[in-house]
Formats: structure tokens, sequence, C-alpha cells
């Protein structure tokens, strides 16, 4: 099984600076190839310290040059905010840097904060979502960009450095919904699970995604997905929970403050409903016991504790791999070291013996990479 780490660059207190912040996030990702992780990360963000990496690809191309084997993945980058043009040629460029070892995540974006830094229109993110992604999955494939889209138009242009290998197997969507599914199933992306909906309702959206793959590719079996956890691995049990409680739970709540999950008005913005419902439902029983909800869905405990709720989650969702969080939520940074190293040292070499068919980065058994 796969497993990587990710980076979260998050700055939640006055305890640190974010001078201190990136020290520390980027020393944690240099113990992530000597540590034994097969994968760096880090997601995009902006304008709060939520989350404090504005360019996943720089910060990805920095860590190309500090490593050799492990793969370089975005968690993810958000289409909406970027030309599509310049990212394709971001993506294509760090995978000659970095001899192909690069994995695409990509999403639409919720923060309303980080749409209105932009000056962009947050409804229009599900159709530029889907208009960006088919442009540039096609380019990354034929090494030339076109479109005809309601909102990107572009003559076939050449990518130069022209793509050496294919993205098959290695481009991953953070959420899919039913009117980019389709799209998405016939490029062969795959899906990335970060927990934030009751379970029910995540593998009802994993089981309608997994049907129209097989629909649109002949019955061929979609690939696995990827799972997000925040992780929290101590030999006591009882701090473990400490971690549970104190960090986990700041995590939680930084989220809910970033993205509004608690504003009913998310439910007036196109493509964004199913966030309007789930405020109401927050505001009906309070924001503490929401806040415990997405806490409960992250992993904690003991090694053996850790292993066990991770191998509950393969059986759930029969997933191709994990990245772990290991800093967050103002946890001391020391404290973040000591989660990280346990949890390699105890946790990821059981998780990695576990043989769950082709791995994250790599084309599917079943057909070879096309380009």
């Amino acid at each position: 099984m796969h497993v990587g780490m990710s980076t979260f660059f998050q700055n939640l207190t006055d305890q640190y600076d974010d001078r201190a912040v990136y020290r520390h996030e980027l020393s944690m990702a240099d113990l992530a190839e000597p540590l034994g992780f097969d994968s760096i990360w880090s997601a995009e963000h902006h304008f709060d310290g939520y989350t404090m990496c504005p360019n996943v690809m720089q910060f990805l191309t920095y860590m190309a040059g500090r490593t050799k084997h492990v793969q370089l993945g975005s968690m993810v980058v958000v289409l909406p905010w970027h030309d599509p043009i310049r990212l394709t040629e971001e993506v294509v460029m760090l995978d000659h840097l970095s001899g192909g070892r690069v994995t695409l995540g990509m999403g639409r974006g919720l923060g309303r904060i980080e749409f209105e830094g932009f000056q962009r229109e947050m409804g229009q993110s599900r159709e530029r979502f889907v208009e960006y992604g088919q442009a540039i999955l096609d380019a990354l494939e034929t090494g030339y960009i076109e479109a005809d889209g309601t909102h990107f138009k572009q003559p076939r242009t050449p990518i130069r450095p022209a793509p050496f290998k294919s993205f098959k197997g290695r481009v991953y969507a953070s959420a899919v919904s039913p009117e980019s599914s389709r799209i998405m199933a016939k490029l062969g992306i795959g899906v990335m699970i970060i927990a934030q909906k009751p379970w029910d309702k995540t593998l009802a959206e994993l089981d309608a995604y997994r049907a129209i793959y097989r629909e649109v590719n002949n019955g061929e079996e979609p690939p696995k997905p990827l799972m997000v956890s925040f992780i929290g691995c101590h030999e006591d049990a009882g701090a473990a929970d400490e971690m549970h409680r104190n960090y986990i739970r700041g995590y939680c709540c930084s989220a809910l403050e970033h993205y509004e999950f608690h504003n009913e008005g998310l439910a007036d913005i196109k493509g964004y409903e199913y966030y309007g419902a789930l405020s109401r439902n927050i505001n009906k029983h309070g924001v503490g016991k929401f806040v415990d909800f997405l806490a409960d869905l992250q992993v904690w405990g003991t090694p053996d504790r850790v292993f066990e709720r991770m191998m509950d989650y393969r059986e759930k969702i029969d997933c191709a791999g994990f990245i772990g969080i290991f800093s967050y939520g103002g946890m001391p940074h020391d404290m973040a070291k000591d989660n990280m190293r346990l949890f390699a040292r105890k946790v990821l070499p059981r998780l990695k013996r576990i043989d769950v068919g082709a791995a994250p980065g790599e084309a599917p058994r079943t057909r070879a990479a096309a380009h």
C-alpha cells in the first residue's frame, strides 16, 4: 500500500510566526523520504493561516531537488484560481525536473475568502473545474492544449517542454460531482477522499463515480481512491486522546471557520447547495457537535489503534493508499515530529506490506499507460 505524508503549513496561534511555521513544515517534508514515506503532498490555500501554501507546484519543485524517489503530489490545486495553460506548463515542467514523480490532485475550491480574494465568481467553480480539467488533462496526454468552452477558449497550442510520459493513473480529484464525474471517468481520474461528510454519503458518491467509470470505460475498474487523514499517534492512549481533543479538534475548528460550513448563505451559491443544507444542520444542532463529528472522522490512538482504524477505512472504501497529516491545529512542533516518527516506525511498515494492486502514480495494471 502507498503511504504518503502531507505538509499543512497551518498557523493558528501567536506561538509561531509564519517563518517558524515554514521552517518546521519544510523540516517535516525533509523527513518523509528517510522515514520511508512514498510521497510528499501539500494543499493550495490563500489569504489566512488555515494553510499557507499558495503555490503547491513551487513547494513541490523545491522538494523535487531535495529528494530522489518520493512522489510529489498536490492535495489539491484549485483549478478555477489558475490559468489552465500556465498550470499545465508548471505540472509538465515539474514532471521533467523530478523525473516523472508528479501526482496531480485537482479540486474546484470551497473557501469564499479565496474566491473573493481572487475576484472570481464562486458560482462558476464547478463549470470552470470541468472545462479547465478536461483541457489540462487532454494536454498532459497529447502535448497540446485547446478548448472551446464557456469559460475557457484556447486555440490549439503546444506545451513545451512536452509531456514525456502519460499521466494515466496519477491524477486525482478531491470531489467528483455528477456534472464532472463522466468527464473525469473518461480521462481515468481517481478520487481523493478527505473525510468531512457522513460515511453513507461518501460511500454513495464513490459508488456513483465507480458506476459511471465502468460505463464509459467498457467495464474497466476505476483507480482505487486515496484517503487523506489527520493523524495523532502516541504510545500512550491517554496522550493520543489529548492530541485528538486539543489539536485534531483545533484543526476542525479552523476548517469550520475557513470554509464557513455554518454559513447558510452558501445555499445561494450555484454548486454549493449541499453546504447550505449542511450549514442549516450545523446551526440546528450546534457548532460543537459538528466539530466533534469532523474530529472523530480522523485517525488517532496508539500505533496499534491507528493501524486498526486505517484498516477499517481501507475496508470501507477499498483505497490504494493513505496520505497522513501530522502537524496541524496549533500542535507544538516537537510533538508533530514525534507523531510522524512514531507512525513511521510502528504503523508505516505494516501498511506498506499490504498489496492493493496498482499504486498511485502507476498506470492501472489492466491497461498500458497511453501516450
